[in-house]
């Protein structure tokens, strides 16, 4: 009876970015990608009253677009949750449009930074398990991005993984299906965005909203200086005249603009290096380091690593969706992920 029961509940992987939301649905793949991001309409009478008025890609479209009664955030700050209560209604509402008229509570398997505290752990079952969950796991995203990349966790030799997303780059030395070094640095795709709104206000006078700043990054920006340039023309508003100005923005541009971040970034890199034991450093000599995330796809990121880290990098498949599908992987096969397994309800 118990096999029969556990048999109807349904599973869902999800990839809880600081940027975007994945849901894994296994048999199905990827079938949810949006926008980490809540509308929520101001109430004038008691705080508490806030209507949440809008949910993911919805949502997001209303960034830098609304009236003052309304704002849109993020729940999620830099991988962990910053709003509770939001983040719970973020999940429900993923988790239902995910499971359509399956009236079954899922499993669901989530994934948090590298970094992560007990307390920030704790507070992503709590939310799964309000959101509707029959059961929730959690599993470090390095571990999760490595399994969707395709690399065997479990063999006693070391890989490493940086994974760069929205809110932090999460990078992991594993072996035997454990993380052996780690770190979590919140420096990632969205400090990339800010550098260049910083970088257009003071080279040019222009203010640019997160959306544009955004663009520029993924048409023209890049990682490391290149020879055949692109540029992008960028509207903004002009900080003197107070007017829509228009100005071309180049690549080797914005590769200064963002030089610093970048930098801290590789840091983070580097010191799990620094932190591995010879033998498996040895081995990551061998098997190079694997880039996933979204902000991994950046033109000339694994040019990047190689030249300040002395290792080769590279892309893993479809590198945006590697944690993503990394969660389906570990929901088939539970018992053999146990020891990545975090916690459990």
């Amino acid at each position: 009876m118990m096999a029969s029961m556990s048999f109807f509940s349904p599973k869902l992987g999800i990839d809880l970015g600081t940027t975007n939301v994945l849901v894994f649905v296994p048999g199905k793949g990827v079938i949810i990608n949006e926008p980490s991001v809540v509308a929520v309409g101001k109430s004038h009478g008691n705080r508490g009253g806030n209507k949440i008025l809008a949910i993911g890609e919805e949502a997001k479209q209303m960034i830098g677009r609304t009236p003052d009664d309304i704002i849109a955030y993020r729940p999620m700050k830099d991988g962990v949750i910053s709003d509770y209560r939001i983040t719970e209604a973020m999940l429900r509402y993923f988790m239902k449009k995910a499971l359509g008229r399956n009236p079954f509570k899922p499993t669901v398997l989530l994934s948090v930074p590298a970094g992560v505290t007990s307390t920030e752990k704790r507070a992503v079952i709590e939310a799964a398990m309000r959101a509707g969950a029959k059961n929730a796991y959690v599993v470090k995203e390095p571990i999760l991005a490595a399994i969707g990349a395709g690399i065997p966790i479990h063999e006693p030799m070391g890989r490493m993984v940086a994974d760069i997303g929205g809110g932090t780059i999460d990078v992991a030395v594993i072996s035997l299906g454990g993380i052996v070094a780690s770190t979590s640095v919140k420096c990632a795709g969205d400090r990339l965005d800010r550098a260049i709104i910083d970088h257009v206000k003071k080279t040019h006078n222009l203010a640019i909203g997160e959306k544009t700043a955004e663009e520029l990054k993924i048409k023209v920006g890049a990682a490391v200086p290149i020879n055949e340039e692109l540029t992008m023309a960028v509207k903004g508003r002009d900080l003197m005249s107070g007017l829509p100005r228009t100005v071309e923005i180049s690549t080797n541009e914005l590769v200064t603009a963002m030089a610093k971040e970048l930098r801290e970034m590789t840091q983070a890199i580097r010191k799990v290096l620094q932190d591995t034991p010879p033998e498996l450093a040895a081995d990551i000599i061998d098997n190079g380091i694997i880039l996933t995330g979204g902000s991994s796809q950046m033109r000339m990121m694994p040019e990047l690593v190689y030249r300040r880290t002395g290792v080769v990098a590279k892309l893993g498949t479809d590198p945006y969706f590697c944690v993503a599908r990394g969660t389906g992987v570990a929901l088939k096969h539970l018992d053999t992920y146990q020891k990545s397994i975090l916690a459990k309800r």
